[in-house]
C-alpha cells in the first residue's frame, strides 16, 4: 500500500480561476462543517487532534490509467484523482490518496483506514450490501478483448468447455463470466494487463472488461486480438463508495458530482485525460463514459 499526500491548494486556485463554482455555490461549500467519517476519532477522515483540519483519504488502485494511474514521477495521476482534488479543494479537505489492491479496497472502508474509494467501481447489489455508494458519476459497458483466431464473435461463443475466459479477480467481468459462461474454463487473475497478455499470447479465448479497456489493448495488439463489441448486458454505472452509515461525506459527494455534471468539470477531464478516446467512441457509437443524457444506448 502506498500512501500520497495531495496538496489541496494548486486544485483551489485552479477552481477560482476556472470559475468551477457559482458564487451561490462557494457560499455554501463555505458554511460546510467539519466532515468526520465516524463517531470513532480513529478513523482515517477524521479531524486531525487540536488542528481543526479536515482530512480525506481516498483509496484507489493506480493501475487503470487514465482514470487511475501514475506519472513519469510515480504520482497518483488521472480522472479519479483530479477530480478529488477539486472535491477537497471545494469542501476544505486535506487529501490523501491510498494506492490499494483492487480487493482491499472496500475492506479498506469496512476497517477504517480510507474514507472513500474512487477506482472505476460499478455499484452493484452485492458492493451496496457491504458499502454505501454515491450517485453514479459515469457509465460503463462491459466488452471482450477475443484471440484473433479463437472464433469468438459474442459472449455466447465463450461459453463453451474448450474455451478459457480470462477475468480480472473481483471485477464485473468475473462476476458476468461466473453467472453465464459457466461451460467455460475461467481464468481469474489480479490485474488488466495479465489478462490481456493471456489473449495476446493465445493461452485464453476472450478477456471481459470495459469498452476502453477493451479498445486501447486492442488497439496496442492489433494482430493478436480482436474486440467484440457487441452489447452483452445492461450499461454499469461507477459510484464513489464510502462506509455504511457515513450519509454527510456522501451527500458532499452527490453535491459535487450533481454540480460537476453541470458546470463542465467532466468535460475538462476528458480534454485533459481522455480526448483520443472520446473521439473513438464518437466514431464507433459508443456511449460516453459521462453521457447520462443518453438512454438506451451501447
Amino acid at each position: 500500500m502506498s500512501t500520497f499526500p495531495v496538496s489541496s491548494m494548486s486544485r483551489r486556485s485552479f477552481l477560482a480561476a476556472a470559475g468551477l463554482f457559482s458564487v451561490s455555490t462557494v457560499a455554501t461549500l463555505a458554511g460546510c462543517s467539519n466532515a468526520g467519517t465516524s463517531a470513532d476519532s480513529s478513523s482515517a477522515g477524521s479531524a486531525a487532534a487540536g488542528s481543526g483540519a479536515k482530512t480525506l483519504t481516498v483509496a484507489m488502485e493506480l493501475a487503470y490509467p487514465p482514470f487511475e494511474g501514475k506519472d513519469n514521477a510515480g504520482n497518483p495521476s488521472g480522472v479519479s484523482i483530479t477530480f478529488m482534488e477539486d472535491f477537497a479543494a471545494a469542501y476544505g479537505y486535506d487529501l490523501t490518496i491510498e494506492n490499494v489492491s483492487f480487493d482491499g479496497l472496500i475492506p479498506s472502508l469496512q476497517t477504517g483506514k480510507a474514507d472513500a474509494v474512487m477506482s472505476s467501481i460499478t455499484i452493484t447489489p452485492e458492493r451496496e450490501e457491504e458499502v454505501d455508494f454515491t450517485d453514479p458519476y459515469a457509465v460503463a459497458q462491459l466488452a471482450i478483448l477475443a484471440g484473433a483466431e479463437s472464433g469468438v464473435e459474442s459472449a455466447e461463443d465463450l461459453n463453451q468447455a474448450d474455451k478459457t475466459v480470462a477475468v480480472k479477480t473481483g471485477s464485473t467481468g468475473d462476476v458476468y463470466a461466473t453467472k453465464h459462461l459457466a461451460n467455460a474454463q475461467i481464468l481469474r487473475l489480479a490485474d488488466e494487463s495479465a489478462c490481456v497478455t493471456e489473449v495476446a499470447q493465445g493461452r485464453a479465448d476472450g478477456f471481459l472488461y470495459d469498452q476502453l479497456t477493451i479498445y486501447r489493448n486492442n488497439q496496442a495488439n492489433p494482430d493478436t486480438t480482436k474486440a467484440v463489441f457487441i452489447p452483452f448486458q445492461d450499461p454499469e454505472y461507477w459510484g464513489i463508495a464510502v462506509a455504511s452509515g457515513n450519509d454527510e461525506l456522501r451527500e458532499e459527494l452527490n453535491a459535487f458530482i450533481a454540480e460537476s455534471k453541470k458546470n463542465g468539470e467532466f468535460d475538462r477531464l476528458t480534454d485533459e485525460y481522455l480526448a483520443e478516446e472520446k473521439a473513438a467512441f464518437d466514431e464507433l457509437g459508443f456511449r460516453w463514459f459521462f453521457d447520462f443524457d443518453t438512454e438506451g444506448e451501447a
